[in-house]
């Protein structure tokens, strides 16, 4: 699953599974054995059953014994954290709550007007050029930006932040280092919130009574950045190619689909967590003819069990929320509403911005990345009538809790100037707080 050939079809690779059952053991990367769940209700079976099925990974057998290469470039995706997404029961509870409850500080009217200010400073850096790389120049770096906002970041650390998340969703050779990285400046990052509290996720989750370790903290930002960035940066790629490309509909161009209805469709078709949610099993068990070995790791394909040919009629009375792109079960996502309010408003930021926004490529040339969880473009290069860079004078937002209608932004000190300044130093020297 980690090839060039499932990249570039994985859909035609699942269709040739199914014929397998409902589980097919596939190898995520090199040494790395696993058991894809491709259906839908044993999708279900495995995310809604905790006592049968657990997420803590130190139960892996492989890897306590040896058989999974250390520098496996899936390990940062796989290996136990202390967060909630690798915990379970009451422990699983209080972690969660702790994440749950900061991000229910924030307010999503700001959250728009926030994503709005961050896709117009994107915008301004290749309006008048009249082409782009959708993804590189818009979708992968605004929730990187808008992440280090809510997170409170200080520049050097939110540069260091956004280059780890991105190298560990690539999983190539360079993702062990990526993961060091990150580790290190979400450490620093906490560290410095526990010395200066701001108004930002970071400190709700510092400040909440869960009590979480540094450790758990780290690991917990993890989580977020992690579900909230790259998979959100896909969505919006993808949601855009369907309203520009896609069976003839458009925004404005004809027959008027809703950012809303494309989002749900790419959800449903072309989740861009493909396949994740590690669960181990706590004894044999039988899934069909297969058997899930007590402690290997099975994986959940949402991509497959949303697509899965006995869905075809059901899907037609399902509600648009009952895709499994979010996940199912006490480990659902907690993040869904934030989630579709970034993506709509980015969205609409730029088909409005650039209203003859086009690809700049036949749909059948672009590549897909590859890799064994996500379902993420390479590229997706664009062309639009120029237009002149607004150049948006800088607005302080003052942050606040959801009580008063505002979001949290960057906290910390000014710092000197990098050689080679990320994204989120150039960010903060035009929205200086």
């Amino acid at each position: 699953m980690y090839g060039e050939e499932f990249a570039a079809d994985p859909y035609g690779t699942y269709d040739r599974m199914r014929a397998q059952g409902p589980a097919v053991p596939v190898e995520l990367a090199p040494g790395v054995d696993a058991t894809l769940v491709i259906q839908h209700e044993a999708a279900l079976r495995v995310l809604q059953n905790p006592a049968l099925f657990v997420r803590d990974s130190r139960r892996w057998r492989a890897l306590n014994e040896g058989r999974v290469p250390l520098d496996s470039p899936v390990l940062p995706m796989m290996y136990y954290r202390p967060n909630c997404l690798f915990s379970d029961g009451a422990e699983h509870l209080r972690l969660r709550k702790a994440a749950t409850d900061s991000l229910n500080q924030l307010n999503m009217n700001r959250l728009t007007r926030d994503v709005e200010r961050v896709a117009d400073y994107l915008i301004d850096q290749f309006s008048e050029r009249g082409g782009a790389d959708l993804l590189r120049d818009y979708a992968k770096i605004l929730p990187m930006l808008l992440f280090n906002q809510l997170f409170g970041c200080p520049a050097d650390i939110g540069d260091r932040m956004t280059r780890g998340i991105a190298g560990i969703f690539d999983g190539g050779q360079d993702a062990i280092r990526a993961n060091e990285e990150l580790t290190s400046a979400l450490l620093e990052l906490v560290a410095l919130k526990r010395r200066s509290p701001g108004e930002d996720v970071t400190t709700w989750m510092i400040q909440h009574h869960a009590g979480l370790t540094d450790e758990e903290l780290k690991d917990q930002l993890v989580t977020m950045m992690a579900a909230g960035i790259e998979p959100q940066s896909s969505l919006i790629c993808s949601a855009v190619l369907l309203l520009l490309n896609g069976s003839g509909t458009g925004h404005g161009r004809g027959t008027g689909l809703l950012v809303e209805d494309a989002l749900d469709n790419v959800l449903w078709n072309n989740s861009p967590l493909a396949n994740y949610a590690t669960h181990f099993p706590v004894q044999d068990i039988m899934l069909g003819d297969i058997t899930l070995r007590a402690n290997d790791p099975v994986v959940i394909s949402f991509a497959a069990a949303n697509t899965d040919p006995s869905l075809t009629d059901a899907r037609l009375t399902l509600s648009k929320g009952a895709h499994l792109a979010f996940g199912a079960g006490p480990h659902t996502c907690p993040a869904k509403s934030p989630a579709r309010v970034i993506a709509i408003a980015a969205i609409e930021r730029i088909l409005n911005a650039l209203p003859d926004l086009a690809l700049a490529v036949p749909e059948e040339k672009l590549e897909w990345r590859p890799g064994p969880f996500h379902r993420a473009l390479v590229s997706m290069p664009v062309h639009f009538s120029p237009v002149p860079a607004r150049r948006v004078p800088p607005r302080p937002a003052a942050p606040a809790r959801a009580a008063d209608g505002m979001m949290p932004g960057p906290q910390g000190a000014r710092t000197e100037p990098r050689k080679q300044k990320g994204w989120w130093s150039s960010f903060l020297d035009v929205f200086r707080m």
